[in-house]
């Protein structure tokens, strides 16, 4: 029987969770171009790249033991749409610092806090919200236009970031803020959703829920654990702007073209497989494109050409993109739906480390080593944790189906 790749979509509050998404992950992306080049072309210090992703990671750290937990109690759709308004009134006070000629770096790097501090209650409410919002045949398919959402905004929102800053800087700004109001609107607008809220006393056990989740399903930290430290040594995102301007001199627009690259690669393979999903071995699979996640970071590392610099990062996000969709599945499926929230809470703190930790590592390692060997030695190292995990997760390595167990049904 054929696949339909657009089954999700028969659902109206997965449309309009998924034009939420897409708009919140464009504005983001539009954002962190912007702030990015702005910081790097007024003060050429690699290190505040770095600063850039850790103000926005440690605030998922810090309260990781209270925004699960406010998702799984006040309900998700609620949380997201709230932290989405917090994301636009950010945007709205950089807005203001570049029109008004105030850019300050230390200014901006507090607002991003702030914009953590959203992004901390965003993450677990929106990735957990999914499950309420389409039926569990139709979840599958859900997951792969979901990440191809955030796929298809690293590709339209950098690009847009990169032009909207040739204009200036404030036009990106302001561009950003009415998106988010927008992907607000659009999540107010669903209709209340059926959960399973959390409804005992809270105690240190319902607010460790999750952390003891995901102890003990092996299989489920091998895989979030695998994307942590692979993205945390080979992630290259922070050092874009020293590649767009130094080494291969393309300016802000070429900067929106390679921040582009891996998500037109993710895409690719996203189309792929919603048309032909992961079926059987997704464990091997799982630790081959993380090596060759790897592979492809270091040929961009080294890379002085164009062509071959956004190939590469094509590839890193063709190859992200199998680990990702397989990390997805069994993380939502696998997941009782009262913790769900708390789950995604430490999934956000594993993403986040490998993410903006991994900016912070990036951009003190460039300051202090140059890019070229930063980025090159990451994607070695990623080689290397796929190795690695794959002899420490046994059951991760020989799982073959990303099927829920029956235990987790209700």
């Amino acid at each position: 029987m054929e696949t339909d790749r657009f089954s999700a979509f028969r659902h109206s509050s997965f449309s309009r969770y998924f034009g939420a998404r897409f708009l919140t992950a464009m504005a983001t992306q539009i954002t962190s171009v912007a702030v990015g080049w702005q910081i790097y072309d007024e003060t050429g210090n690699a290190a505040l790249l770095g600063w850039i992703g850790l103000v926005q990671f440690l605030p998922a750290v810090l309260l990781v033991l209270f925004t699960g937990l406010a998702s799984d109690r006040f309900g998700r759709r609620l949380i997201m749409g709230l932290s989405i308004l917090l994301e636009m009134s950010c945007a709205v006070m950089i807005f203001y610092l570049a029109v008004t000629l105030q850019f300050d770096p230390v200014i901006v790097l507090i607002i991003l806090t702030v914009f953590g501090v959203a992004r901390a209650f965003l993450t677990p409410a929106s990735s957990s919200l999914v499950v309420n919002v389409v039926p569990k045949d139709d979840f599958a398919n859900a997951i792969g236009w979901i990440t191809s959402s955030w796929q298809l905004a690293s590709i339209f929102g950098p690009v847009a970031g990169g032009l909207l800053y040739g204009i200036s800087g404030p036009t990106a700004y302001a561009a950003a803020a009415i998106i988010f109001g927008i992907a607000a609107i659009l999540i107010f607008s669903i209709s209340k959703t059926a959960q399973a809220l959390e409804t005992a006393a809270t105690s240190l056990e319902t607010i460790l829920g999750g952390f003891k989740y995901i102890w003990n399903q092996k299989i489920v930290l091998g895989a979030i654990s695998l994307d942590l430290f692979a993205v945390l040594l080979g992630g290259a995102v922070a050092l874009m702007p020293i590649y767009a301007k130094d080494i291969l001199e393309l300016g802000p627009t070429g900067l929106g073209l390679l921040r582009a690259a891996p998500g037109i690669g993710a895409v690719i393979m996203i189309g792929y497989l919603t048309a032909f999903p992961i079926k059987d071995h997704a464990g091997i699979i799982l630790f081959i494109t993380v090596a060759l996640f790897g592979l492809a970071t270091a040929v961009f590392g080294v890379s002085t050409s164009a062509w071959l610099s956004v190939i590469a990062l094509m590839l890193v996000g063709a190859f992200d993109m199998i680990s990702v969709y397989i990390r997805e599945i069994l993380l939502q499926l696998w997941t009782p739906d009262k913790v769900r929230g708390r789950v995604n809470a430490v999934n956000a703190i594993f993403l986040g480390a490998s993410n903006e930790l991994g900016e912070f590592r990036a951009g003190f390692m460039a300051a202090a080593y140059g890019a070229v060997l930063t980025v090159t030695g990451g994607g070695v190292a990623a080689m290397g944790i796929a190795a690695a995990w794959a002899k420490m997760f046994p059951s991760l390595r020989t799982a073959r189906y990303l099927e829920a167990p029956d235990k987790f049904e209700s």
